[in-house]
């Protein structure tokens, strides 16, 4: 590889427990194993030199058209090549790991086809083990078999027809012609160092796992409730999220990736594979609205266990962001042999914001758990109680907010507004529930959030709700204030408050997240519009009743998914997607966005005539 693909130009596979990107031209360029958190085995994303890849496409002398998209309502990708020669393809899929047990060996499975005609395929396999810091032997070479070994881990590559399989110093590469109803599979297995070789993969296998894979996905989705006007993309941001969460634990992460640039040639370039509060708390809410059960029930025996264990880095009761087995230690260090994407450097590995105090999260906890019933239990309410009286005590204080910025402290508006709710819906549960709790201090305590709120957080100079107390700027995690039923969505304060922002904010339906100018965040450079706030302006707009505008804006939004249907992190100034991909974000505002257009459009449209 020489050049680096878009960032969106790529589908996403996964067991439930990793998952793999696939550039359009049929190259895994990213693929970390056993967990999402681990080390990389291809990297090319952020190195096409020295970040290892697995290339596998035709080999066409005559113009190829190529083409991706997912077998319907699953998680199996093609890649389609078409040209002169004939039409040929490529289908990645990694079966889902049932149960809840980490597993050591992950397998990808690559079958490539010829529809019509002939193509000669071309495959170069080039591990790059732990983010291409070690080195690796090649062993056990034939025509259907190779091993790469390393101290970190090994891939093993197999095949189930022979197909001559060459090695170029310590990869691997080959070359084979199959004709019309011809195909070849080629199956990468991770596992860790000195593991067992497994023999070759008969089809019948092959046949059985893809079969296998297309029924989980087409199974699990049937358990959506939704029925709206965009079910194919609702569908797959749900797959999506899915796709995203580390199933042993029940851990949601925030994306695939780490080190993709929301500016290319920028620093702010960081890692997404860990399991945030606040992201993880809105994926279950999203998945919860569709009718799913499993998932969010899951995430809240996660978070009860977060809430127990204690032992975080900030010192608070709460961590912002884990590690997907509850790991707390999440220390950020560079790889500055790695020259990022396009040259984005640095390319980070951890996150240093994981000490960070954003009060936010004790919210977004809440709102999860208040989601369900299981917090009735005795042993988990006593120490949800304990987290709620502690935030009684704490919750009057400046954080780093939402964003995360590293420009220093304040008190935002919206570390308010989650505190507001982290009282709330404590003090509905402890009704709803009949259950033990000091819910007169955690009343006065609501109240007086509310009141600082609109005391301190609204500005009349702006006429608007603004990011911090000791500025007018505006800031877009605002717009959750009507969701959250902090106040009504026609409030005069809050359509104040959203023409603010649709006049300083959005760019021909884009949202960026605040000035950074006017604002400072402590990091240099600039970004691209932020995704979950353009489609959580959809949202704002259409539970406000401009259903018309929310319309128009969420189906511009759209057609700046890829090409399956994929959002990354943040829109450029070019239409290009940045930051990591895919992100689970922007996957959960769609979610919310399409569930409360549905809904206002519904009513319009039974609402009579007016005459």
């Amino acid at each position: 590889m020489t050049t680096y693909p878009p960032i969106d130009d790529h589908g996403i596979v996964g067991d439930l427990q990793t998952a793999a990107l696939v550039s359009a031209a049929g190259t895994i360029d990213w693929w970390c194993a056993p967990r999402f958190d681990s080390p990389s085995v291809f990297a090319s994303l952020l190195d096409s030199d020295k970040g290892g890849y697995c290339s596998l496409a035709v080999e066409t002398s005559n113009a190829v058209t190529i083409r991706q998209l997912y077998l319907p309502d699953t998680a199996i990708l093609l890649t389609r090549f078409s040209g002169p020669d004939g039409v040929g393809e490529v289908a990645d899929f990694m079966e889902p790991i049932r149960g809840t047990e980490p597993a050591e060996r992950h397998r990808l499975v690559r079958v490539a086809r010829v529809v019509r005609g002939s193509f000669t395929f071309t495959l170069e396999c080039r591990p790059r083990f732990d983010y291409a810091r070690a080195t690796h032997t090649l062993d056990r070479v034939d025509e259907r078999t190779a091993v790469f070994r390393s101290d970190i881990a090994e891939l093993h590559l197999q095949s189930t027809d022979p197909i001559a399989l060459h090695p170029d110093g310590g990869d691997i590469t080959a070359r084979f012609t199959l004709s019309a109803g011809e195909r070849a599979a080629v199956v990468l297995t991770t596992a860790p160092p000195g593991a067992d070789f497994t023999s070759a993969p008969m089809w019948a296998t092959i046949a059985r796992e893809f079969d296998q894979c297309r029924r989980f996905w087409q199974t699990w989705l049937r358990s959506s409730t939704y029925r709206g006007r965009w079910r194919d993309m609702v569908n797959r941001s749900a797959i999506t999220l899915k796709l995203l969460t580390y199933a042993p634990t029940g851990a949601p992460i925030a994306a695939a990736t780490m080190g993709l640039p929301e500016q290319i040639g920028g620093e702010r370039n960081w890692d997404y594979r860990y399991t945030w509060i606040r992201d993880a708390s809105l994926t279950m809410r999203a998945l919860s609205d569709l009718g799913f059960t499993e998932e969010p029930f899951a995430f809240r025996r996660w978070l009860r266990d977060r809430v127990d264990a204690g032992g975080t880095a900030s010192g608070e009761p709460l961590q912002i962001m884990y590690r997907v087995d509850g790991d707390p230690h999440l220390d950020e260090t560079t790889l500055p042999h790695l020259e990022g994407y396009q040259g984005s450097a640095p390319v980070r590995v951890g996150n240093g914001a994981a000490d960070q105090i954003q009060l936010d999260i004790y919210g977004e906890a809440a709102d999860a758990l208040a989601q369900g019933t299981d917090m009735a239990a005795i042993a988990g309410w006593r120490t949800f109680c304990g987290l709620v009286d502690w935030l009684a005590d704490n919750w009057d204080r400046p954080d780093e907010g939402i964003w995360e910025t590293r420009g220093g402290r304040q008190e935002f508006t919206y570390s308010r507004l989650m505190t507001w709710v982290a009282f709330d819906r404590s003090i509905r549960m402890a009704t709803a529930q009949s259950r033990p709790a000091d819910v007169v201090r955690w009343t006065a305590e609501r109240d007086a959030v509310f009141r600082q709120i609109i005391d301190r957080g609204w500005s009349e100079k702006r006429r608007a709700f603004v990011q911090h107390f000791a500025t007018d700027v505006l800031d877009a995690s605002l717009l959750l204030m009507p969701r959250m039923r902090f106040l009504s969505p026609t409030d005069p304060m809050w359509l104040s408050t959203l023409d603010a922002m649709d006049k300083e904010l959005v760019s021909d339906s884009l949202v960026y997240r605040y000035d950074p100018e006017a604002s400072p965040d402590g990091l240099r450079g600039t970004e691209g519009t932020f995704n979950l706030c353009s489609f959580l302006y959809v949202e704002a707009l259409a539970r406000t009743g401009r259903v018309q505008q929310a319309r128009y804006a969420f189906d511009k939004m759209l057609t700046y998914a890829n090409h399956v249907g994929l959002f990354a992190e943040e829109i450029g100034p070019s239409g290009e997607q940045l930051g990591n991909f895919p992100q689970a974000f922007t996957h959960l505002a769609l979610i919310a966005a399409a569930i409360a257009l549905d809904e206002e459009l519904d009513r319009a449209e039974a609402e009579p005539p007016s005459d």
